[in-house]
């Protein structure tokens, strides 16, 4: 069966208009729903988005919940944000209790959870290093009361940050976090835990408590240094820098750029886009 020349190119346009959606919840203040108008007609048996449909309604509203070190932050659009304290005591029961009252008055159909341990299939596998215990095995969906998906909180900046080709994530927070994304694939990163000068891991240089023991022009040159190693090893386009401790670097080795905190709500948003022709996940978290 011949296909007319125009489906691949309204496949790409219903691409665009979904990246398109995407990006203006961060801008969204209010409840709201997006209508899209797609002009493409397909042969009779061809069905789905963006096929024989004259208008989308994208309806679902996504909290977005980045667990840190030192904070966990809320945001359901960039302007409605909130954030509470977290450290080396907090365990989901406690985060749970906080977030309920905070978010009391939001309206949202689903959850993206960025989390600062290691998660694969949406399951944390284990203890984060900066919290409480008690995370592996917790079920938010039955604690929040809607459908959640987990990733990795450095994993989550990055598909927020990413722009197309190549990209690294490094992440300077309470700890290093790190991620790969090309394409279509987001490949969470231990990049914290590789080994480094004096039997320690770069973590414990280019993390919080590095900053502390060294002092910040030693820091800021560390971190120059491991920048270019890391990009050049993992052969990426470009690193992006997010967390808090990204802002006291000056200068920024070429290919180096500084992003925003911010982005994880875009990435929390990116995790429940579907593909429009496979009407499964856009993006493949590996």
């Amino acid at each position: 069966m011949a296909f007319p020349r125009s489906l691949p190119r309204a496949h790409e346009k219903n691409e665009r208009l979904e990246e398109e959606i995407a990006r203006r919840q961060i801008d969204s203040d209010h409840r709201r729903r997006f209508q899209i108008r797609c002009g493409c007609r397909a042969p009779a048996g061809i069905t789905g988005p963006g096929y024989n449909a004259e208008a989308i309604l994208v309806k679902r509203k996504i909290l977005v919940i980045d667990i840190g070190g030192s904070h966990v932050k809320l945001m359901i659009s960039r302007a409605k944000k909130l954030k509470f304290t977290s450290g080396f005591r907090l365990t989901p029961r406690e985060m749970v209790a906080e977030i309920k009252p905070l978010v009391s008055d939001w309206k949202f159909d689903a959850i993206s959870m960025g989390f600062p341990a290691p998660v694969r299939g949406g399951r944390i596998l284990s203890e984060p290093k900066h919290l409480g215990k008690g995370w592996v095995g917790f079920n938010f969906e039955k604690a929040l009361g809607k459908p959640v998906r987990i990733i990795n909180d450095a994993a989550m900046q990055a598909l927020g940050s990413y722009r197309g080709h190549r990209m690294l994530f490094l992440g300077l927070g309470t700890g290093l976090g790190s991620a790969l994304v090309w394409d279509r694939y987001v490949l969470p990163l231990e990049l914290g835990d590789l080994p480094y000068r004096n039997g320690s891991i770069i973590e414990d240089y280019l993390g919080k408590p590095g900053l502390a023991r060294l002092g910040e022009k030693v820091w800021r040159r560390d971190v120059e240094h491991a920048l270019v190693q890391l990009r050049k090893s993992l052969i990426a386009d470009y690193v992006v820098l997010g967390g808090g401790n990204a802002k006291k670097l000056d200068a920024l080795p070429k290919g180096v750029e500084r992003g925003h905190n911010r982005n994880a709500f875009l990435g929390g948003t990116r995790l429940w886009q579907i593909d429009s022709r496979t009407r499964r996940p856009k993006w493949q978290i590996l």
